[in-house]
């Protein structure tokens, strides 16, 4: 198998980046924290004003850890897959919300595509499979995404393979 890249081939049979779904956008963000800021400012007050001051530090620690959850949530929506076929080669590239990339290769004709399905036949997971690895595809994908992307990748899929 030659060693082809996304890089030196001009165009691939088949290419997809999966990135996860993020509703909330940076202004969303923003707006939710000082919303919370302010509605626990509002009762950290009052209790300081009563002399349970101790109660401002846990407001203030539950805003941190709100802040924390949003800032890992942020980083984890970085993250996606780019499966790249050329007519000898399957490339998957996954990236972390940290930027660290891990690039598997697989022979499109050594490589099994296996589609997950629940009782009521709605896709549940995605895998690339062969003899050495099991490869998940998309997990961050819904039922109906993963429904798609699985058809039009199985389709690529078998016209490399012929």
């Amino acid at each position: 198998m030659s060693k082809m890249s996304t890089q030196t081939q001009a165009k691939p049979l088949f290419s997809a980046r999966l990135t996860p779904h993020r509703s909330l956008g940076r202004r969303g963000y923003r707006l939710v924290v000082a919303a919370m800021v302010i509605a626990a400012s509002v009762p950290g007050i009052a209790f300081f004003a009563m002399g349970a001051w101790p109660i401002v530090g846990f407001l203030g620690l539950d805003l941190a850890l709100i802040w924390w959850a949003f800032a890992a949530s942020a980083r984890d929506g970085k993250r996606y897959e780019q499966i790249t076929l050329w007519p000898d080669q399957l490339e998957f590239k996954q990236v972390d919300g940290a930027g660290k990339e891990t690039l598997t290769r697989f022979n499109p004709n050594a490589v099994k595509l296996v589609v997950d399905r629940d009782f009521n036949e709605r896709t549940t997971g995605i895998h690339l499979r062969n003899a050495d690895k099991d490869l998940v595809l998309g997990a961050f994908l819904n039922a109906d995404e993963k429904s798609s992307f699985a058809k039009a990748f199985g389709t690529a899929l078998r016209q490399a393979r012929r």
